[in-house]
């Protein structure tokens, strides 16, 4: 399975226009999206920012008509935003714990997270989190966490994960310290844009909604 993101930034004003547009044109988005049997399609939104999440079958190519379709599709939308990640093109994958994916999302709560790398920082960033793969080696996430991965464009961060809630549980104290001390250090080289890490460092950013689905 394939994992894709895309990211954009809606211009001053548009978020309005932006949202009663994708409600126009979703039963023509999503009827593409079944027939390409592209599924999970999410799209996520923090204060002018979007990420778009969505998977398919491996080494699968729009035909030239279905290209052109998907064009059309955007084309109804696109003066009300700018693109961060190349269209066609994939973003940078950061990190990656995939886990254990429950095909079944009926218990799963969806996250999505953004920050802002500080200039000249992405290759510290993908350094650690590669120190986090070498760490895991070939051992299996089982769970709460799947779907894990973090993408990055025009100097932002995009994360996705898929967190089983039966198998959710509250952190002990070591586990508390030990998320500090990470946080604490990638504070070091990014700033948050939702409000992930809110509680331990006192701020307020806007928490991340989202604004469809498509399973």
């Amino acid at each position: 399975m394939e994992r894709h993101g895309f990211a954009m930034k809606i211009k001053e004003g548009q978020m309005n226009e932006y949202r009663r547009r994708l409600g126009e044109i979703w039963p023509e988005l999503t009827a593409f999206l079944d027939r390409r049997r592209i599924t999970n399609f999410s799209i996520w939104n923090t204060d002018d920012l979007i990420f778009g999440y969505y998977e398919k079958k491996d080494n699968i190519c729009l035909t030239a008509e279905e290209e052109s379709e998907k064009e059309t599709l955007i084309h109804k939308m696109e003066d009300t935003f700018t693109w961060i990640s190349t269209p066609g093109q994939d973003m940078r994958l950061m990190y990656h714990d995939f886990g254990i994916v429950r095909e079944s999302k009926e218990l799963i709560r969806h996250r999505m997270f953004m920050t802002k790398l500080k200039p000249g920082c992405e290759e510290e960033y993908k350094r650690r989190h590669d120190g986090l793969v070498e760490k895991r080696g070939d051992t299996v996430n089982p769970g709460p966490d799947s779907n894990f991965s973090i993408w990055s464009a025009g100097g932002y961060i995009f994360g996705y994960n898929e967190i089983d809630t039966t198998m959710e549980t509250e952190e002990t104290e070591e586990e508390r310290q030990a998320t500090i001390e990470w946080e604490t250090r990638q504070l070091e080289i990014m700033d948050w844009i939702t409000n992930d890490v809110d509680w331990m460092t006192g701020e307020h950013h806007s928490a991340s909604r989202r604004l469809a689905w498509h399973s």
